[in-house]
């Protein structure tokens, strides 16, 4: 009796009889539509639940998730006024395409190399010559690249779990970083896929990784602003937070975050 009041209470609102109207179902059928799907919703956040008790480390990305490598467009412009923001943009886009190649094509180089070779790329793209001094001072700004606002703020509240930041970045490049910029207190341990010579978001990277933190695989959380890290890291076994700086349009591939956010600030639900 009690749940033949509670179909036709809810079947009697004018919102659901108009979805009853314009989609020929009848009340019993609807109803069952919606308590399944808020079963599978509840299901869902269980299990979010469960996870995120069961997280014992915290795992950054650097570059463009913790640090803003487009605040390089700085040093470019003092050298090529007019021309700093697109050399920025087209450095990291080149950099990012030399990694990818070079793990296919199973012809490795360390990222600050490869770094030094987009720089290049990118000054002839844009039609200008720089001098060796020049290119060893751009190549020495992505040691003291910006942090975004809220970073500093962030790894400081992540209490009580390891705090990594695991990186394509070589050690040269990556160590420096951390140890001049103020989140160094708040950095457990600094991982480069350096060590293993293999790029994220390939699985042997996040393999070397996961061997570094003495924890298992569910019990990480990896953050990223790159969608491909996000994607590499999820089908590797790691719960995933996708750290979505641009607001960009979500990836169409079977493999999805669990949470995407705007900036670092979001992941503090998992604490």
């Amino acid at each position: 009796m009690f749940i033949q009041f509670k179909l036709w209470h809810y079947c009697s609102t004018p919102f659901h009889q108009f979805i009853l109207q314009e989609s020929g179902l009848n009340c019993p059928t609807l109803c069952l539509l919606v308590f399944r799907w808020k079963n599978r919703v509840e299901v869902h956040h269980q299990i979010l639940e469960e996870a995120i008790m069961m997280i014992k480390a915290l795992v950054f990305d650097a570059y463009g998730t913790l640090y803003d490598v487009h605040s390089l467009k700085k040093a470019c412009e003092k050298f090529f006024p007019e021309k700093g923001k697109s050399i920025s943009i087209a450095w990291r886009k080149k950099q990012l395409e030399y990694f990818f190649q070079r793990q296919l094509m199973g012809r490795y180089r360390p990222f600050d190399e490869l770094t030094e070779d987009a720089l290049v790329f990118a000054c002839k793209a844009e039609g200008v010559k720089p001098s060796q001094q020049e290119i060893k001072t751009l190549m020495d700004a992505y040691l003291e690249l910006e942090l975004f606002d809220e970073v500093e703020d962030v790894l400081a509240g992540c209490k009580g779990v390891q705090r990594v930041i695991f990186s394509n970045g070589s050690s040269n490049m990556i160590e420096p970083l951390v140890s001049g910029s103020q989140i160094e207190p708040h950095i457990d341990k600094i991982i480069s896929a350096d060590g293993v010579k293999q790029y994220k978001p390939a699985a042997p990277a996040y393999a070397y990784a996961l061997d570094q933190l003495d924890v298992n695989r569910d019990e990480v959380l990896f953050m990223s602003s790159n969608s491909w890290d996000i994607m590499g890291a999820a089908s590797f076994g790691f719960h995933t937070a996708w750290i979505n700086r641009g607001r960009n349009q979500p990836d169409t591939l079977d493999i999805q975050p669990e949470k995407a956010y705007t900036d670092l600030r979001g992941i503090l639900e998992w604490l």
